[in-house]
């Protein structure tokens, strides 16, 4: 079976579910963005948070994706930094859990953690995120073995922080001979760093996966459909999705809407990173491009019915038997 590896920022996600945008106005964080903040500010919303009670899982967006795909059954592998403390001993264990092997560098700082309000009818997502022990993963910590051997490399747009790791990346990872993947991450994000981005794209990335937000900021157009015929002029394969309205994939003259698979949602955190783990899983057994979005979309559909991004054992096993059947009505052999 085809080989993946990760990057990303190794954070212990800090969930809440917010009974309406009071902390939200409290702390100037824009319902549906992602800010970083420092120390401080983050032990003040920690604090505020505890009292609506949390919940604390392993996350970050690309380690989401590589625990999943490990699940699915690829050879999986992340590198991310921690720091030598109880959040980095959480975060190490639970990828270990879900068979990842952890490329996990240590650092002198306390581990990265974010902090996820989940609000409104919609369940839309805002983060607040200290880096701490990830924001210290630097180029020089990168080494051509840990790509070499690998199918896939998937990066998370948020190391946009530190452009000079993320090319490091991407250099590495096609010398390898990988085929690699980037999800844009957020939508500031996108807006922050729309050239460097558009830079990659055009000379490394294989695969895009971007939201409404996301694909917006990118191309500055604001259809979804008009933004993925642009994204598609820069990668091999565009994906934008579009919540509970489902996704659109292209890959040169082929194209595909995908509906949303059902679901009973009740938290939307971890969709994409999910979503993304199915596509991917799905093109390493070369199935058509319609089918990997329908996979993304059953996988998808799943995660959002559970808080937080770890999807539980019966309903893992309800998405391999759809999955599993999907692929081999395709040709696909597992």
């Amino acid at each position: 079976m085809k080989s993946i590896l990760g990057i990303g920022n190794a954070l212990t996600d800090i969930l809440a579910v917010l009974p309406d945008d009071t902390l939200l106005d409290t702390y100037h964080l824009p319902k549906g963005s992602m800010q970083h903040v420092d120390m401080e500010t983050g032990d003040m919303i920690w604090a505020a948070l505890k009292p609506l009670g949390v919940k604390y899982v392993a996350g970050g967006s690309a380690a989401n994706t590589i625990a999943c795909t490990s699940i699915f059954g690829m050879p999986s592998s992340f590198i991310g930094k921690i720091g030598d403390d109880e959040l980095g001993l959480l975060f190490k264990s639970d990828q270990e859990q879900y068979g990842v092997n952890t490329l996990l560098l240590k650092s002198e700082h306390s581990s990265g953690r974010s902090m996820v309000f989940v609000s409104g009818g919609n369940a839309e997502r805002t983060f607040a995120v200290y880096l701490g022990a990830a924001l210290d993963l630097v180029p020089e910590d990168l080494k051509p073995e840990y790509f070499q051997g690998h199918d896939y490399f998937h990066i998370e747009g948020y190391l946009v922080q530190n452009q000079a790791l993320i090319r490091k990346a991407v250099e590495l990872a096609h010398d390898a001979g990988c085929i690699i993947s980037l999800d844009m991450a957020s939508y500031n994000v996108v807006e922050s760093n729309n050239a460097f981005l558009h830079d990659i794209v055009d000379r490394y990335v294989d695969i895009v996966f971007a939201n409404e937000t996301e694909s917006r900021a990118f191309t500055g157009l604001s259809e979804p459909k008009q933004a993925l015929d642009e994204i598609s002029r820069h990668c091999k394969i565009a994906v934008v999705k579009v919540g509970k309205d489902g996704s659109w994939v292209k890959s040169g003259e082929e194209e595909y809407y995908i509906p949303a698979w059902p679901a009973n949602t009740i938290d939307a955190t971890g969709a994409g990173d999910t979503y993304a783990a199915g596509f991917l899983y799905a093109h390493s057994f070369d199935m058509p491009l319609k089918v990997c979005g329908e996979v993304g979309s059953i996988i998808a559909a799943k995660v959002v019915e559970v808080i937080g991004t770890k999807i539980d054992i019966p309903r893992w096993r309800d998405a391999k038997i759809e999955i599993r059947k999907l692929i081999a009505d395709n040709g696909g052999v597992l």
